[in-house]
């Protein structure tokens, strides 16, 4: 079957079986920033934005993105790259696995929420892990990164 979905501001139209998974479309159409961790939503590394807001790829059918629009890490460069400087200034990058999927709910959440409390900001990173930090110094990159205003 044929879906149409809008990835990164480009309409796309992908061929797919109906049990096939958003992560796996994805990845099998060259968005390899978009990574496969624990295939039952725990981990949230497979995270993209539909329609805004974060999802977990491994758990959404690629047919119900039909007429999404989709973002990957790849459609927020300039963004990412302001969150990789904050993360690597505060010393938060590690091995990086997570971070595409990191950036964009961060991204999501400078969007969704106004001035939020260190409080608001780990609810909102609920359902993103991190294998290799303590999560310290990544909330301290994340607080920066918020309140930049350029």
């Amino acid at each position: 079957m044929k879906i149409k979905m809008t990835v990164n501001n480009q309409v796309k139209i992908f061929e797919c079986e109906p049990s096939d998974y958003l992560l796996d479309t994805l990845r099998n159409n060259n968005y390899v920033s978009v990574r496969r961790g624990c295939d039952t939503t725990n981990c949230g590394v497979c995270t993209v934005l539909m329609d805004g807001k974060p999802v977990p790829s491994c758990s959404v059918l690629t047919v119900q993105a039909e007429g999404k629009q989709i973002t990957t890490v790849e459609g927020i460069q300039e963004e990412a790259e302001k969150i990789g400087n904050y993360f690597g200034e505060e010393g938060a990058d590690q091995c990086g696995y997570c971070n595409p999927s990191l950036a964009l709910t961060v991204y999501a959440m400078k969007k969704e929420l106004v001035n939020p409390t260190i409080k608001e900001v780990k609810k909102y990173l609920v359902g993103n892990l991190c294998r290799c930090t303590g999560y310290i110094s990544q909330e301290r990159a994340i607080m920066k990164y918020l309140g930049d205003k350029s």
